[in-house]
Formats: structure tokens, sequence, C-alpha cells
């Protein structure tokens, strides 16, 4: 979703807006459904990350893209403070006010291809290997996916690395210790719509359950 204040912006990129650099195909429906298997609420962002990139810290130099990076200060600071912030203020108030120890799955979809190299990972689970707690639920989570999608390559911090920028990221060093695990759930955007894109789904609420 582009605002409509900035849509002149994106004028002649419709195609990149709807590619993966411009959101994650498939990952909200993802989302809702462990929300309602496991009763547990979904906090998400609607805007294009070509405008600002949700995932990314307020310094990073990826936080506004080619398209937004030429706004002035004042419409960055709107961007932070209509967009940026309401979703990282309700991500931490949600976890703050939680029972511990807080279990915060983000979830996301990836290209199948990069830069002209077919990525080898089908299912990823990123996280950061110095979590105990977090190491032992992914070993867990894995083994039990595994019983259940065993036609598929499901791999620890791949396509990316867990203690990259991003939001789960940002949780840990606000809630250190036991009491948060941030667990990003990255999947392949060639089942999207297909039979196996609802295996995962069903997949993954049946592990988490169990891990």
């Amino acid at each position: 979703m582009v605002p409509e204040k900035f849509k002149p912006l994106f004028d002649g990129s419709e195609e990149l807006l709807q590619s993966h650099r411009g959101w994650d195909p498939g990952a909200y429906e993802v989302a809702t459904y462990l929300s309602n298997q496991l009763h547990v609420p979904v906090y998400s962002m609607a805007v294009t990350r070509l405008l600002i990139e949700m995932n990314r810290s307020l310094n990073s130099t990826t936080l506004f893209s080619e398209f937004s990076s030429g706004l002035s200060t004042t419409e960055k600071s709107q961007l932070v403070q209509d967009y940026y912030l309401p979703y990282r203020n309700a991500v931490e108030a949600a976890i703050a006010h939680n029972v511990r120890p807080v279990l915060h799955l983000s979830v996301h979809s990836f290209t199948p291809v990069l830069h002209g190299v077919e990525r080898n990972v089908d299912v990823g689970l990123l996280f950061d290997p110095n979590v105990a707690s977090e190491t032992r639920f992914c070993t867990a989570l894995k083994k039990s996916l595994e019983i259940r999608l065993p036609d598929l390559r499901i791999k620890f911090n791949e396509p990316y690395n867990g203690t990259d920028d991003g939001v789960t990221m940002a949780m840990r060093k606000k809630f250190p210790g036991t009491e948060y695990l941030g667990i990003e759930i990255e999947l392949n955007q060639k089942f999207v719509g297909s039979p196996t894109w609802l295996r995962i789904q069903r997949a993954f609420g049946e592990a988490i359950r169990l891990s």
C-alpha cells in the first residue's frame, strides 16, 4: 500500500511495487493463520517497504529506498511517526505486557531467485544462536516440521541471519535474557498459493504448539 500523498514517487514503478522488493507475498496470510491457530494477535503494517522499511533500525541506510530517500527531513519524519513507530511500539507493548516468556514470531517470505542465483532453502528459521532458549525452540521446531514437511529444505538462519538488523533483534536488546524469544520464519515465495503453501501453514500451526 502506498499512501495517496506519496503515490507520485512510484509513477511507472507499479510492477516493482508488486515484486518481492515491495512486500512479502503470503506472509500476512501465514501470520493470520497462525494467529487463529495459536490465539495470539497479529501486528503488521500494510505500507510498502519501498516507502519505509519497518524491519530496519532508524539509523539504517536502507530504512528508505531509492524512491523515498530523496524526501525532505520533515516528510521522512512523518513516515516514521505515522507508520514506523506505531508498528514498533505496538509490538514492544505487546511483549512488555505479556506473560513471560514471550514467543515472538516474525513471518516473512523471500524470493526464490536473487541476483540470478536460486536459493537452496524452502523454509528458514532465523534466531540468535547465542540465545539458548531460541536455539532449543528452533531445534525442536525444525524436527517437528521435518516430520510434517519431509520434502522441503528446512534450514537454520537462511536465507538471512537471525542476528541481522530487524524487529526481533531490536526486541532482544529491549528484553534481554530468557524472557523473550524472537524467531523469524522465512518462507519461499515459490509456494505461495499452492497446496504446499497450505501444508506449510498447517505444519507450523501443529509444530509450534509442540515445540
